[in-house]
């Protein structure tokens, strides 16, 4: 295997003062959460005295200031413990940072060091009931009223919804100009008009409480806007490769993951007297999956060189986030075959890998939009008159 060079001795630390905190601490509960549809807040406020929440944000503000290496970690530990609870990912390397870098020094210094505690659990609403990845399109709309902004709408498929107390809106302030009519609002349930539906029922994900939110008559205060009035849309594609590449760093570990929980299982399991894993058919299955694992992570690992240095362009997170998450459906289809009946079965970690891979080619934008935007890259359906 090509060795990583990524991480320093400092981060293999981090790396496992997560993976006990997965062990001991999230691993035990993962059941409770998935059958209540939500994680505990308890598990929030224990991972912010331990410093694993918003571990990117400054010191002034709470945070550690650590390098994006860092959530790499965290993402690369939760997959690996097989964890699909933990709204973590949307708290501290979405929304936190939409906060630190387009909010107010105000509004950072009142919600950042809260998130960074966990006293305050975050979310970003984008999605609309009729929009999915399509931006532009959104009906949520804030208008001005003296110094504040009424905003009136809905949003779905919320990740952290139902727990959150604080929500980045993306909203229209300006109808007549689509995209380059759109803001972002930092809105708390403190805020009269503001409520949740209850937690949706998912297919996977099933610990990760998924809410709709709606946004009825909500006064925002003017210094509650990110950046400036309509320059919202420049702010999210400003914020996407990062989040698409973060997709993309769970989908190659929780693909490392199923294929070395198979390797153990065809080691183990036994079929006309021999092993599974004796099989020419099984061994050049896994090894041809492993070869694929390993040009994954290859490319993502170079991909966070480019984030750490703010070089990664949107469409190369886009072929990161596209292909990484078609690899890890197709690695964990595979792997759950070689389980044979077992893999069918709940108890075993494959098949739990295998209905939460499923919504990985959906979020984050589907993976058409980001062929899409890979297309326009190399100069396809774009109108050069």
């Amino acid at each position: 295997m090509i060795p990583r060079t990524l991480f320093t001795a400092e981060h293999e630390t981090f790396r496992n003062t997560v993976s006990r905190f997965m062990k001991e601490q999230v691993i035990p509960n993962d059941d409770k959460w998935q059958n209540q549809g939500y994680v505990d807040k308890e598990i929030w406020q224990l991972a912010g005295k331990l410093g694993l929440l918003c571990v990117g944000i400054p010191e002034e503000y709470g945070g550690a200031g650590a390098d994006k290496l860092s959530s790499m970690i965290l993402i690369e530990e939760q997959a690996k413990a097989n964890i699909s609870s933990l709204g973590f990912g949307v708290h501290s390397d979405i929304t936190a940072p939409y906060l630190l870098n387009y909010g107010s020094k105000s509004l950072k210094q009142k919600y950042l060091p809260k998130m960074v505690s966990g006293e305050m659990i975050g979310a970003i609403a984008m999605t609309e009931p009729s929009t999915g990845s399509d931006l532009q399109s959104i009906q949520t709309t804030a208008r001005r009223a003296g110094s504040n902004y009424i905003l009136n709408g809905s949003k779905t498929f919320i990740t952290n919804g139902w727990n959150c107390d604080l929500v980045i809106v993306v909203a229209k302030t300006d109808l007549a100009k689509r995209a380059k009519g759109t803001s972002l609002f930092v809105v708390d349930t403190s805020m009269e008009g503001f409520t949740k539906g209850k937690p949706l029922k998912k297919m996977g994900l099933k610990g990760q409480d998924t809410a709709e939110l709606f946004f009825q008559n909500v006064s925002v205060p003017q210094e509650n806007i990110l950046g400036h009035e309509n320059d919202g849309f420049i702010y999210l594609m400003q914020e996407l490769p990062w989040e698409r590449l973060q997709i993309a760093i769970g989908a190659v570990a929780k693909s490392r993951a199923a294929l070395d929980w198979t390797i153990a299982y065809v080691q183990d399991r036994s079929v006309f007297g021999k092993q599974v894993g004796e099989f020419q058919t099984t061994r050049f299955r896994l090894a041809e999956l492993s070869t694929e694992i390993q040009i994954a992570q290859v490319f993502i690992d170079r991909c966070m060189e480019l984030i750490q240095a703010n070089q990664l362009d949107v469409e190369t997170a886009s072929m990161a986030k596209y292909w990484t998450t078609d690899l890890e459906n197709k690695v964990v289809d595979e792997c759950l075959q070689l389980h044979g009946g077992y893999g069918y079965m709940w108890e075993y970690p494959i098949s739990r890998a295998y209905v939460d891979a499923r919504i990985q080619k959906i979020y984050g934008g589907t993976n058409e939009i980001m062929k899409e935007l890979i297309s326009r890259s190399i100069g396809l359906g774009v109108n050069k008159k």
